[in-house]
């Protein structure tokens, strides 16, 4: 132990975060640091922490600019915390916020500090436009000019083509190939039809919509420039609405703009604690962050889909809680694209894969689909990648906290790089 001769517990005392919103709509020009300043300044209103010396702060963006490399640190400066607490950047794809969590759980847990924040954003509205690196190097070579002709040299190299930017893509540097494009080929490899990705799209949405209308996520989402709600649900979509949509990653491919998850802008974050010092502050426990894992796979050589590593991670994570994929009351998939849940749903069902691919003696088995993303999940909410994993999770923390007879949770999230992060919330 760094710290502490035995493990704490790790309470969720609770999260908040700000509407998601389809990128280039209501949050065209707000920056992430505009945006996770709102999601930390929420947590901060709602549990009075105001002048609260937190053990640390942990956060991140997957797209982020030069100029936001301190980021988190600088809104922990902004939302009323005491200035002695510090604040640190972190990245894993879209699992970023989760990693954020798990790492402050950990903290927690060898008594390094007792509480945090953990949390994420995003904004591809607010992507950074770079320049080629041709052009770079060209003004790099003007600034370390000694005099006016040094300096002016450089440009004579100038040419159109320094001025075409390189806008980020969500593609994978070792394959090529867009997440999407990627997710069409674990479709067909687990013969994934059409028709089912609708329906768990069509699910998402009724859910999502229902969760908002019945006032779930009212203590949950503080409005934002403008928005008080997630701008992407689709109340009145239906299975047929969706079957008329195009394939947006293969002419015969089955995943569409309906069934995929949409670019989305957005924040959130959660406060994790020990019982006692929630305690101390009059502040609930709705939750414990129980275990965490992350894994990754060989999706570069074709072996393993890019977006399967949850598949990996979660027995691997069940064997350390010595429990049954069935023994949860809720389970929070994230929904990346329709078809990556029911491929990782399919794989823990096959034989085959279980003993040749995770090493399992027996199947995982099915899962009961009403307990699956009961609040909507990311086809209808929203995808800002970093933010995913702490919406989850006070989403599942909210759910335990209100039902007496509830006692755990699932959530996974699949991310870029062929990586998995997952964690257990218990009661």
């Amino acid at each position: 132990m760094l710290v502490g001769q035995a493990a704490r517990r790790v309470a969720i005392v609770g999260g908040a975060r700000i509407p998601f919103a389809r990128s280039y709509t209501a949050y065209a020009t707000s920056s992430n640091q505009e945006m996770l300043t709102a999601a930390f300044r929420a947590v901060v209103e709602r549990f009075k922490l105001q002048g609260e010396r937190l053990g640390d702060v942990a956060a991140g963006a997957v797209i982020k600019h030069s100029r936001d490399y301190n980021l988190t640190r600088e809104c922990v400066l902004a939302v009323g915390l005491d200035p002695h607490t510090p604040g640190l950047d972190m990245q894993r794809a879209c699992g970023t916020s989760l990693e954020a969590a798990i790492a402050i759980g950990n903290k927690i847990a060898l008594g390094q500090i007792d509480a945090g924040l953990a949390g994420g954003t995003d904004s591809i509205s607010d992507a950074p436009i770079v320049y080629p690196r041709s052009y770079q190097q060209l003004l790099l070579a003007s600034y370390r000019g000694r005099n006016a002709w040094q300096r002016l040299k450089p440009f004579f190299g100038l040419r159109p083509k320094h001025f075409r930017p390189a806008l980020p893509a969500v593609v994978e540097p070792r394959t090529g190939l867009s997440m999407g494009q990627s997710c069409e080929l674990m479709a067909k490899r687990w013969q994934i039809t059409r028709a089912e990705q609708d329906q768990l799209a069509y699910d998402s949405h009724v859910k999502a919509a229902a969760a908002w209308r019945e006032g779930f996520y009212d203590d949950l989402v503080v409005p934002f420039a403008g928005l008080r709600t997630d701008n992407n649900v689709r109340a009145d979509t239906s299975v047929e609405k969706l079957s008329k949509l195009r394939p947006s990653f293969a002419s015969d491919g089955t995943l569409t703009a309906g069934n995929s998850t949409p670019l989305t802008d957005g924040a959130s974050a959660v406060l994790l604690a020990t019982p006692e010092w929630a305690a101390k502050r009059n502040l609930p426990v709705q939750a414990y962050l129980a275990y965490g894992k992350v894994w990754a796979v060989d999706y570069v050589s074709g072996k393993e889909g890019l977006l399967m590593a949850p598949a990996y991670a979660v027995p691997a994570m069940l064997r350390d809680a010595n429990l049954k994929l069935q023994d949860f009351d809720y389970y929070e998939i994230h929904e990346a694209f329709a078809a990556q849940v029911l491929c990782t749903l399919k794989a823990w069902q096959t034989p085959e894969y279980c003993r040749d691919a995770l090493g399992l003696p027996a199947p995982l088995g099915s899962i009961d689909r009403a307990r699956l993303n009961v609040k909507g999940g990311s086809v209808a909410l929203g995808h800002p990648f970093a933010a995913t994993g702490t919406r989850i999770l006070a989403t599942l923390a909210k759910l335990l906290a209100g039902n007496s007879s509830a006692r755990r949770g699932l959530m996974s999230v699949c991310t870029a790089g062929g990586m998995g992060v997952t964690a257990i919330v218990e009661r």
